[in-house]
């Protein structure tokens, strides 16, 4: 094609201008910059979102059915009626109370769960994070607890040591709350998870907690997973209307929407950014394209005498103008990919050499930084470049048809 051949020749005599040559090639890496930083952000994203998915929800229960009363006599028949629904893939009973557990001067607060062993296996992923592979040691009628990481260093606790759980207990009669119940336990194994999950919970025996509370065969509830994580609130919703007994319910999006809401934030802000960084970027390239016409135009104006017509000399710019893009777009793309691929590793050196965490795992889910790439996220981030490239590619080309080469021939 003659207009590409032409917009080629163009570029390779853009060192004749110091000015030309300076200018395209800082539009051409504000586009690389541009893209690489969105393609690393929309990566790290990525990473959080699946972070999210496979460590947070594939431990937590996707949705919660209990009584309004505190437990569930008939817990059997109801997570029977629950399994039949449409959407449930497993689920499992449990007790859930709140409790202290002390080890020598240090006492902390925690969320005590207590679980069906042979269930919880099938439902969940939680035997994976147990250190050291302690699960199958972890048995009913043994005394036995499990604690998650950040819980374990605040209590200056290790696997095998005794602690003290201490259990609220309250006179139904005079409605006053006893002296607690104080029940010793032995670590069976340390959760490696960061976040609430590590500093707040911990997990018993299901029959060890109905023999502490004095519950007989009664539990809390029943937690369940469902078929889509992102829709599990109507897949509850619709179970607990069929079910005779009253129900209240909860999902994972009431206690850890949260996160994933904020990703998706995150990730819609970041697109907006992407526009208008972008934008910016490429619409440099106006400046680079005025300034060529400017110092072509005498080109311009022999090739419009030997016959060259407007349309030509217009695809000619756009083509110079896009060519431009295309290679800021490469370079960008080839950068964000590389970066997000070791993107992790990155930021652990980085954290080394500043001496700080920067994902305290105190606070957040995980303790560093994610990162998945995604073809589709690579694909948008190059044709919107591409895009906007040839929108600002469009006014200095239609300058350059303006062109009298009379004038410009003559001295004019």
């Amino acid at each position: 094609m003659l207009s590409l051949f032409l917009a080629r020749k163009f570029r390779r005599g853009r060192r004749q201008s110091g000015m030309l040559s300076l200018i395209s090639i800082i539009s051409t890496l504000s586009i690389a910059i541009g893209i690489a930083a969105l393609i690393i952000g929309l990566s790290a994203m990525n990473g959080f979102e699946k972070e999210l998915k496979n460590r947070v929800l594939s431990v937590i229960p996707h949705g919660e059915f209990y009584s309004p009363n505190g437990t569930l006599p008939n817990w059997r028949a109801i997570q029977s009626q629950i399994d039949h629904g449409r959407g449930i893939v497993s689920s499992a009973p449990f007790i859930s109370f709140t409790g202290l557990i002390e080890n020598s001067n240090k006492i902390k607060a925690v969320q005590v769960q207590g679980i069906d062993l042979e269930q919880e296996a099938k439902m969940s992923i939680l035997p994976t994070y147990i250190l050291d592979n302690k699960w199958p040691a972890f048995k009913q009628d043994n005394k036995q607890i499990i604690i998650g990481v950040g819980l374990a260093d605040s209590l200056d606790a290790k696997e095998g040591d005794w602690i003290t759980l201490l259990i609220p207990t309250n006179d139904d009669s005079s409605r006053q709350l006893k002296q607690p119940k104080r029940i010793r336990l032995s670590v069976a194994g340390i959760m490696n998870f960061s976040g609430t999950l590590g500093n707040s919970i911990a997990f018993i025996p299901l029959s060890d907690a109905q023999q502490y509370l004095n519950l007989g065969d009664n539990v809390t509830g029943i937690k369940v997973n469902v078929d889509n994580i992102y829709n599990a609130n109507y897949i509850i919703h619709n179970i607990a209307m069929d079910i005779a007994t009253p129900l209240y319910i909860t999902s994972w999006e009431q206690n850890y929407g949260y996160m994933y809401h904020d990703i998706q934030m995150i990730r819609q802000i970041m697109y907006l950014a992407m526009v208008v960084v972008i934008s910016v970027a490429c619409f440099s390239i106006v400046s680079t394209l005025v300034i060529a016409v400017k110092d072509k135009q005498r080109d311009i104006a022999i090739l419009k005498t030997l016959g060259a017509t407007n349309q030509l000399i217009s695809k000619t710019f756009i083509f110079y103008g896009m060519i431009s893009g295309f290679v800021g777009s490469i370079i960008g793309v080839l950068i964000g990919i590389i970066i997000s691929l070791q993107l992790s590793t990155i930021i652990h050196v980085i954290e080394s050499l500043i001496g700080r965490q920067l994902l305290n795992s105190h606070i957040y889910f995980i303790d560093f930084l994610p990162s998945e790439l995604h073809l589709t996220d690579i694909m948008i981030v190059f044709c919107t470049a591409m895009v906007l490239t040839l929108v600002a590619s469009y006014y200095p080309a239609r300058r350059a048809c303006k062109l009298d080469p009379v004038k410009i021939l003559n001295g004019f």
